[in-house]
């Protein structure tokens, strides 16, 4: 079935369609005689979107400028008209009229592209909240949990996660936790279908009271209130920031949120696309980091609006557009896979056929696929999805204040999106394809992705490592006083240490020199100088380094990241640096001669004479660069005093007295 697009030409079509649809995309032909400028975006962006796009280097341009407000006047001036909502990325309103003359009117205005019926009349259509549940029907098949059996003794993580303590360590998400990851700092928007009695609820006792509920609004309704609709929102929500210790912990939770609802529970429209736009644009203007939405969208209750699998390419749909200007802006989303793996659409949903979101599939604990779980690829190819969490028998709140395991890839989504936020929180530094080729990399089949899980289970430890690896590196090497200076940066607590390893010209493998232990509790930037006072005796040496950081020290799980590496030449280190040592001195038996030159001596003799000049033993050796010992034949000698001297070649080097006894 292909959606159906009315371009209200004639004033018959506009006919036709009052009867059927009385909600409208109006969409503008530009943004010409706009009060604002590009010059001047505080005007029209919030001081953290601005800050955001120079942050990652994102220049602003006409998407980011409001539509032009006379625009809007006149739609709104045209007859009986009520406006919506608005996205300035796609340059559209949604209205609601049932006034033919007004759609003709605007129909007429020369800024005006087109005209599309989105909708039937909202306020004839809603119904009971149970209505939505058809969309969402293996979401609702929750399973409650005895939540005082549910838990467990502390462990050795900073959460005792019980229930969930499968779900984190399936990604060891438990590792981010551990070196203070957990979301603070970070703003995650969550975009659904409501968020019934959030603020009753024991799971999110602790947001509440740190009050990390940052803004709130109902773009179905418009009004800032989100707590009377649908509960699908609230159990994705709990996903991330929920902690009841010792039964249930969320995947970021002392992360900030945003919640918004754009989805109509009683009616399925594409209009719920454009209010998914639109929440995606306020996250937006809030700052947020991350959007995580548990919603997509492939049939609706007007099958003349279906989207076909051909729409599932990532740039035809509503949703998909809007989605994609939304990673355009510096944000990451995650999107569920959907849950039509068994029904005979099959195929992923819009918008997680966008190629820059994280589409996420459903598995269990054991990393088991749920036969639910949508099919990849999008349309065009591309794997789908781009990543697995767990979403079957995944553990969430429920509305009776207590833990239920359910299945839906909306519970995985969520709980891949807490995940990456504590990721990113660990490297504000790179931007949002940064962090999600970061995921994707770390999935358990990322060299042989498939359809169900896509590139696989991530585990954010290696991402943490490939992140790692990006950011720290060696600063400087340098040579002073014959001392060898090398500086690093990276980012450490103090369960890591580093291990400064050296080769010189001629060793097959590194040494390990010394080990510097990181400091603190909660993950931070770290500079270091280490100073290397070898005296290595050659003329030119290649004097190589690397740098090793241990992240795990954990026998079972060690992990160790190669920072970086580096080779500098000593040849001016003690270049007159000649020393000569006799041992035992005095002596009864033998004695050796250590020889340190910081160069080779091919025809070294090694001369003994008696205290009158006589020469009583003369012999020749090759020296190498650095250290050299050799043998004194002195056992045969008379009580006495002798000469050693040493020369290279001709040349005298040193004489030294010995001492026979």
């Amino acid at each position: 079935m292909k959606q159906l697009v009315f371009c209200f030409f004639l004033l018959i079509f506009i006919t036709q369609l009052k009867a059927q649809h009385t909600r409208h995309i109006i969409q503008f032909k530009n943004k010409a005689d706009n009060p604002y400028s590009i010059n001047n975006p505080a005007a029209y962006l919030s001081q953290k979107a601005i800050d955001r796009r120079v942050k990652y280097q994102i220049p602003i341009d006409s998407t980011d400028l409001p539509i032009t407000p006379r625009y809007i006047d006149s739609i709104k001036n045209a007859g009986s008209v009520i406006i919506l909502n608005k996205s300035k990325w796609l340059n559209q309103i949604t209205i609601q009229t049932n006034d033919v003359n007004a759609l003709n009117k605007i129909n007429s205005f020369p800024f005006v592209q087109n005209i599309t019926a989105i909708a039937a009349k909202q306020n004839l259509l809603q119904e009971a909240e149970q209505n939505f549940n058809h969309k969402i029907s293996i979401e609702n098949n929750l399973s409650n949990i005895n939540i005082l059996t549910a838990k467990t003794t502390a462990t050795e993580n900073f959460y005792n996660y019980g229930l969930t303590t499968n779900e984190i360590k399936l990604h060891n998400g438990e590792f981010l936790h551990n070196i203070g990851m957990r979301g603070q700092d970070m703003l995650v928007a969550v975009i659904d279908a409501g968020f019934y009695k959030y603020t009753t609820l024991q799971s999110f006792d602790s947001m509440l009271f740190h009050h990390r509920v940052k803004e709130t609004w109902d773009f179905v309704d418009n009004h800032a209130s989100v707590v009377e609709d649908h509960s699908h929102g609230m159990s994705c929500l709990s996903t991330i920031v929920g902690n009841i210790p010792g039964t249930f912990v969320g995947n970021a939770p002392e992360t900030n949120v945003l919640l918004y609802r754009s989805e109509e529970g009683a009616t399925e429209y594409p209009i719920e696309e454009f209010n998914w736009v639109c929440a995606t644009e306020c996250a937006d203007s809030a700052g947020a980091d991350i959007i995580t939405t548990s919603l997509g969208y492939t049939t609706f209750d007007d099958p003349s609006f279906n989207h076909t699998y051909s729409s599932m390419n990532g740039r035809t749909t509503i949703a998909a557009k809007g989605g994609t200007y939304a990673h355009r802006k510096g944000m990451l989303l995650f999107s569920a896979m959907g849950n039509d793996g068994t029904n005979s659409w099959k195929y992923l949903g819009t918008p997680s056929d966008i190629d820059s979101t994280i589409a996420v599939g459903a598995v269990n604990s054991s990393g088991v696929v749920g036969s639910f779980s949508s099919y990849g690829p999008s349309f065009d190819g591309r794997i789908k999805p781009e990543a697995a969490a767990v979403g079957f028998n995944a553990y969430v709140q429920n509305t009776a204040n207590s833990i239920s395991a359910g299945n839906g890839t909306s519970y995985a989504c969520p709980k891949m999106a807490g995940l990456g936020t504590c990721l990113w929180q660990a490297f504000p530094e790179v931007n949002n394809y940064t962090i999600r080729d970061a995921i994707i990399k770390s999935g358990s089949t990322y060299l042989n992705p498939d359809n169900r899980k896509g590139y696989g289970i991530p585990d954010m430890k290696k991402a943490f490592a490939i992140l790692l690896q990006q950011y720290a590196g060696i600063t400087n090497t340098t040579l002073q006083n014959c001392a060898i200076n090398i500086s690093w940066k990276s980012k450490d607590v103090a369960s890591m240490h580093y291990l400064i390893q050296r080769k010189l010209v001629g060793e097959v493998n590194y040494t390990t020199i010394d080990t510097i232990t990181g400091s603190g509790n909660i993950l931070s930037n770290k500079s270091y100088t280490y100073t290397d006072t070898v005296t290595t005796y050659l003329e030119n040496e290649m004097a190589t380094y690397r740098i090793s950081q241990v992240i795990d020290t954990a026998v079972s799980s060690y992990t160790f990241v190669l920072i970086d590496s580096a080779s500098i030449h000593v040849n001016n280190c003690n270049d007159k640096t000649e020393s000569i040592t006799i041992l035992p001195n005095p002596t009864q038996t033998n004695s050796v001669v250590k020889i340190i030159t910081p160069y080779a001596i091919p025809n070294l003799w090694i001369r003994i004479t008696n205290i009158n000049g006589s020469v009583i033993s003369n012999r020749k050796e090759s020296k190498p660069i650095g250290i050299a010992t050799y043998q004194l034949p002195t056992s045969f000698l008379a009580k006495g005093m002798y000469l050693v001297s040493i020369y290279n070649d001709n040349k005298l080097i040193a004489t030294k007295k010995l001492i026979k006894q």
